[in-house]
C-alpha cells in the first residue's frame, strides 16, 4: 500500500483542483490502516466514523469556497496529545481506559485549519523509550523491516507516515523522539524549539524538556503543519510570544554563502556506512554553495547522562498525579492509602517507567540532590554554551541523528545503557532547547539513515529552509520501505 504515499502538499493540490475529495482521501487512509496496520501497530485508536464525518464537513466546507489549504487532509495524532471525546492513554495501562474531556491545544489549532484525525499512535509509555518497545499496547514495527525499530517514542507516527497510511502525523520530543524514529523510519521530523508549540494537553514526561513536533514526508509539509502549530498560547505558561515567521516563504533562500557547522565529535562511535552517507549530504550542500566548518562540542558525551538525570527527576514529579484516586487505573483489593498507591502504580506503570521513576526520585532526594541534579543542571548549561559557541561561528549545525540504522527488536531491550545511546546525537537540542530536523540521506544495509540539522534558538525558518533545499536536490525522501520510489 505504500506505493500510494502523497505528501501534504500533494494532497492539498489534489484537493483543490477537484481531482480528489476528502472523503476519498480518507477513506483510503483508512483502507490502508486497516490492511497494514496489523502487522505495524502503529495505531491505539482509529477513529474511522467520526473521521469520515469530519471528510464530508470538509468537502461541504470546499465546495463552498471556505476551505483552508489543508482543509480535508487525513493525519494521525500521537496518544499523547489530549483528544476531546477520544481514548488518549500514552500508551499505558495507566491511562488504558481515560478518555479525555478537551483538546491539546495542537490537536485544537489542527482541527480549526480543517485537517482531519483518523486516530491516534502508538508509543513508547508516557513518551520514555527509543524504540516503542515499552508500549503497554505491544511494540511498532519498522514499515522497512517489521523485525526492526521504528524508533521511539514517536514510532507508530514515524511508521504510519513511512507506510503511507498517513501524509503526516504528530510527534513530541523529550530527547530526540521526533529525529531519530523519523531517521530510522526514513521519513522527515521536525522538532521546534523549547517555547514556539504550545505544550497544552500534551501529557507531561519532562517539562522543561518536552516539545511538540512534526513527522511527515518532506520539510515542505513540517514548515506547513508548524505554521499551524506553532504562536503564543497563554494556557501554557512556558510558551513563547515571539512572533511566527512565515516559514513556507523561507523554503526558497538560497544556502550560497552559508556556513555549515560539522561537530567533530560526531564521527566518534559513528557506523563507518552512516558516516560516508553524511559527507556525501555535505557534498550537496558543497555544490549549493555552502561552507562545510568542523566545530567542537567538548560536552556532548555528557549529553546522555545529563539528559538521564534531568529526564527522570522531572518524571517522577510529573508521574505522581497517577496515584489511582483522580483518574485512571486504580488497584482494586487496597487496604489502605499506602497500599492503593503501591498496587496501582506497580500495576498501572510498565518497567520503563517505573525505572526511571525511581532514578528521578533517588537524584532528587535528600543528600543526594546536589551530588545529582544540580551538577546535570549545571553541565547542561555546559553543552547550551558549547552550542551557543558554534553558532557564532556558523548558521547551523549538521551531522548524524542516529548512530546507526534501525536495530532489530529485542536486541536492546534488556540493556537500558545501551538503548539509551541511541540518543547521544539528539539529546543536546533538548537540553539546550534548540530547533532540529531529520531528514533521510541514505541507505545503510537498505534501511534509511537521517541527516540531522540543528539551529539556534527560534530559527525553525532557518532549519527548514537548510532541509528543505537539501531535499530539492536529492532523492532519498522520496523511497519507499523497500527501497524503491
Amino acid at each position: 500500500m505504500a506505493e500510494q504515499r502523497h505528501t501534504l502538499a500533494e494532497m492539498a493540490r489534489l484537493l483543490e483542483s477537484g481531482a480528489i475529495s476528502s472523503r476519498e482521501l480518507t477513506e483510503a487512509s483508512l483502507a490502508r490502516i486497516e490492511a497494514r496496520d496489523s502487522e505495524l501497530n502503529a495505531f491505539i485508536t482509529v477513529t474511522a466514523e467520526t473521521a469520515l464525518a469530519a471528510a464530508d464537513r470538509a468537502d461541504q466546507q470546499r465546495a463552498k469556497g471556505n476551505a483552508g489549504p489543508l482543509t480535508g487532509i487525513p493525519i494521525a495524532q500521537k496518544d499523547i496529545f489530549c483528544t476531546a471525546g477520544v481514548a488518549t492513554t500514552c500508551a499505558s495501562r495507566m491511562l488504558e481506559n481515560f478518555v479525555s474531556p478537551y483538546d491539546a491545544t495542537v490537536v485544537e489549532r489542527l482541527n480549526a485549519a480543517g485537517l482531519i484525525s483518523v486516530g491516534k499512535t502508538n508509543m513508547d509509555e508516557f513518551a520514555m523509550g527509543s524504540s516503542n518497545e515499552t508500549s503497554y499496547f505491544g511494540a511498532v514495527k519498522n514499515p522497512w523491516d517489521p523485525a526492526r525499530s521504528p524508533g521511539g517514542s514517536s514510532g507508530g507516527s514515524a511508521a504510519a507516515v513511512a507506510a503511507g497510511l498517513v501524509p503526516m502525523a504528530t510527534g513530541t520530543d523529550t530527547g530526540g523522539s521526533v529525529r531519530q524514529p523519523a531517521a530510522l523510519c526514513g521519513i522527515t521530523g521536525f522538532k521546534p524549539s523549547y517555547g514556539r508549540v504550545s505544550r497544552y494537553g500534551m501529557i507531561a514526561f519532562a517539562s522543561s524538556l518536552d516539545q511538540a513536533g512534526v513527522l511527515a514526508l518532506t520539510a515542505e509539509d513540517a514548515a506547513l503543519i508548524t505554521q499551524l502549530i506553532a504562536g503564543f498560547d497563554e494556557r501554557d505558561s512556558t510558551c513563547s510570544d515571539q512572533p511566527v515567521p512565515d516559514y513556507m516563504a523561507a523554503l526558497a533562500s538560497s544556502v550560497a554563502g552559508k556556513k555549515i557547522g560539522v561537530p567533530t565529535e560526531y564521527f566518534d562511535g559513528l557506523d563507518d556506512n552512516c558516516a560516508q552517507a553524511m559527507h556525501a549530504a555535505f557534498d550537496v550542500y558543497r555544490q549549493l554553495g555552502a561552507e562545510i566548518i568542523d566545530v567542537h562540542l567538548p560536552n556532548l558525551p555528557l549529553a546522555v547522562p545529563t539528559y538521564y538525570v534531568v529526564s527522570p527527576a522531572e518524571a517522577s514529579s510529573n508521574l505522581s498525579r497517577f496515584d489511582g484516586i483522580r483518574f485512571g487505573y486504580r488497584a482494586d483489593g487496597a487496604e489502605d492509602i499506602e497500599s492503593l498507591y503501591k498496587q496501582t502504580r506497580s500495576v498501572g506503570f510498565g518497567d520503563e517507567v517505573k525505572r526511571r521513576i525511581m532514578t528521578g526520585t533517588y537524584v532528587l532526594s535528600a543528600g543526594y540532590y546536589d551530588a545529582y541534579y544540580l551538577k546535570a543542571q549545571k553541565v547542561r548549561q555546559l553543552i547550551s554554551n558549547d552550542m551557543a559557541r558554534c553558532f557564532e561561528q556558523v548558521d547551523i549545525i549538521a551531522g548524524p541523528t542516529t548512530p546507526t540504522p534501525a536495530f532489530r527488536l529485542g536486541e536492546k531491550v534488556d540493556d537500558p545503557v545501551q538503548m539509551y545511546l541511541n540518543d547521544i546525537y539528539t539529546v543536546s537540542a533538548n537540553l539546550a532547547g534548540l530547533p532540529g530536523i531529520s531528514v533521510p540521506c541514505g541507505l545503510v544495509d537498505g534501511l534509511p539513515v537521517g541527516l540531522q540539522l540543528i539551529g539556534p534558538h527560534f530559527a525553525e525558518a532557518a532549519v527548514l529552509n537548510f532541509a528543505h533545499q537539501y531535499q530539492l536536490h536529492s532523492d532519498w525522501h522520496k523511497l519507499l520501505p523497500g527501497g524503491t520510489n
